[in-house]
């Protein structure tokens, strides 16, 4: 079934492929925690294909602004970092730690920015400083340097688990350390001192179709700017290599040929 009004139309899908709408998390907007959920690449095809088969529910008509590759980053990494944003409380405004500037932090720096957020990233290479100070970052340093203020929120985009105390240790009075991986390193043990006076720790797991709706509209208004280098379909072991060698500023995306 391809949904009313769907035949024809430009659309994208995510990494949230189907959830059962009745559960308690369904019912209560947190879809992305349904117990069933089914996710792209994972339980169903996923994009590695010139075609798809996908619930029409779960698909989004994609901005005219945007062409396929412009488009692409935004509903895999973008809106996991969206969603990481708001978890954080970064979409108020205030000072906002980026730790790993990857395929979601180049997106949701450029959403921070125009929430009034002034943004401090921490990542190794230099060429990521460049690209986040490129993107409106306050500045730019390595895991370890000391920014210019206590952090009001933060996102851990890298899979290491020595950041999290890290971070803890930026963060401000009542602020909040969202982490964003899939997958991290084990925590390394650290004084409760990291953690009080409110401070708040917390996971990010997938993201609701509200999310990817909600970055759409705004990777319009801002308009967001995704950097993307295309490789054709038949490379992607090459461009997978690429990904696990942090060889990438940005996005990479693959295009069928």
């Amino acid at each position: 079934d391809l949904g009313p009004g769907m035949v024809g139309r430009r659309v994208g899908v995510a990494w949230l492929a189907g959830a059962c709408g009745g559960c308690t998390w369904c019912r209560s907007g947190r879809e992305n925690l349904c117990p069933t959920a089914r996710f792209t690449g994972l339980h169903r095809d996923g994009g590695y294909a010139e075609r798809v088969a996908v619930d029409a529910a779960f698909t989004y008509p994609i901005p005219d602004g945007f062409d396929d590759v412009q488009a692409a980053p935004l509903l895999c990494a973008g809106v996991i970092g969206y969603r990481a944003l708001r978890l954080a409380g970064a979409l108020g405004g205030g000072t906002f730690g980026i730790f790993g500037f990857g395929s979601s932090a180049h997106v949701a720096i450029q959403v921070a920015r125009h929430a009034g957020c002034r943004v401090f990233v921490f990542t190794r290479a230099a060429r990521h400083h460049d690209h986040a100070r490129a993107l409106g970052a306050d500045w730019a340093g390595t895991p370890g340097e000391t920014p210019p203020a206590p952090l009001d929120h933060a996102v851990i985009f890298s899979p290491a688990g020595e950041q999290v105390p890290l971070a803890l240790s930026l963060l401000d009075r009542g602020g909040c350390v969202a982490c964003a991986g899939v997958t991290m390193s084990d925590l390394p043990a650290f004084p409760y001192g990291l953690l009080y006076q409110e401070r708040v720790l917390r996971s990010v797991a997938n993201a609701t179709r509200a999310d990817a709706i909600e970055l759409l509209a705004l990777a319009e208004r801002i308009p967001i700017a995704t950097s993307v280098e295309a490789m054709p379909l038949e490379q992607a072991n090459e461009a997978l290599l690429r990904v696990k060698e942090s060889r990438i500023t940005g996005a990479l995306v693959l295009v069928p040929g």
